[in-house]
């Protein structure tokens, strides 16, 4: 296992990073036990939850999570999330100092924990003055009850704001951001991590398989009317469009006829960038996680990054000059 410096912060990381999504609802807990314990034997130190995740928005997918760590939680990294609604009450969500600071309590207890090493904001709240925010979290910080402030699904300005808010303030910074990144989602090279460089800020991003699609699951075979984005509205409307399909199918073609499993190379592919810190993957079971663990056997040069990239379409760029090169 490859291990890379977070940000500025000194703290080492696996390259890959694991998403615990599923833990408590496409996995149950036995399951979520065996993906645990083999990430760990892979040495993958990183694991990343959420206060929604689980299937019951009730935090049981950091309690399996917190069951899981207690014999070893020194040893890992361990991430949370605060923002999302919960459910509909008129104060289930968002990012008030009163609600970051009754949710940090609740992640504490699940994850059986006297800190979380990484808490994201998971989305920005517009209700919310950013200023607020930060402010809990730098004291959150300062008692212990997190090490480092993170953000979310987040456009490139809006980190910004948040880095010249903190600076403006004293107060605690992000130090690591999570974009989405994939081969057929690459928004996030324009400005996110241009910025991760320019700033120096640890990058872990997710859905590197495209939630299946770069996998081959949508595009070959028996292209099954189950799945995420079959089923889910919000991956219909994420992956629906028919070119993020002819991208894929062109991608998994690729890697067949070298060899290489597609998941595995999709991963790699998106660890590889040069801003990139680690990749999360996810696994309903131990088939799928073993196809995305085999990207530690690839080691992706940046020629071969760049003939990967020529399958997918460079996104535009950040200014209105494109007629230059950046």
């Amino acid at each position: 296992m490859e291990y890379r410096t977070l940000g500025k912060t000194g703290v080492q990381i696996s390259f890959l990073s694991m998403g615990t999504m599923t833990f408590g609802s496409a996995a149950d807990e036995e399951m979520s036990g065996k993906i645990f314990n083999r990430c760990r034997e892979a040495g993958i130190n990183v694991f990343d939850t959420a206060n929604i995740y689980g299937g019951n928005r009730n935090g049981r997918g950091e309690q399996i999570l917190g069951r899981l760590i207690s014999t070893c939680r020194d040893e890992l990294v361990i991430s949370t999330k605060v923002g999302t609604p919960r459910w509909d009450g008129p104060n289930d969500g968002g990012l008030s100092r009163r609600y970051i600071m009754l949710e940090v309590e609740k992640s504490l207890r699940n994850l059986q924990t006297d800190r979380i090493d990484i808490y994201y904001i998971h989305k920005l709240d517009s209700r919310t003055p950013m200023e607020e925010t930060l402010r809990a979290m730098d004291d959150l910080q300062k008692q212990g009850k997190i090490v480092y402030p993170a953000i979310s699904n987040s456009a490139a300005w809006q980190i910004a704001l948040g880095l010249g808010i903190s600076r403006k303030e004293s107060i605690a910074e992000f130090v690591c951001v999570q974009p989405m990144y994939n081969l057929v989602k690459r928004q996030s090279e324009v400005e996110i991590l241009e910025l991760a460089k320019a700033e120096k800020l640890g990058v872990i991003t997710y859905s590197p398989l495209g939630a299946g699609l770069l996998t081959g699951k949508y595009t070959h075979g028996d292209k099954p009317d189950a799945g995420r984005i079959r089923t889910d509205e919000r991956y219909k409307a994420r992956y629906g469009n028919p070119l993020y399909f002819e991208i894929a199918e062109k991608f998994v073609d690729y890697a067949l006829e070298r060899g290489v499993k597609p998941a595995a190379l999709a991963v790699a592919w998106a660890a590889s960038h040069p801003a990139v810190t680690s990749s999360l993957i996810g696994a309903r079971n131990l088939e799928q996680l073993e196809d995305s663990l085999s990207a530690i056997e690839i080691k992706m040069t940046p020629e071969w990054r760049k003939e990967i990239a020529a399958l997918s379409v460079d996104p535009p760029p950040a200014t209105d000059r494109s007629e230059e090169k950046k």
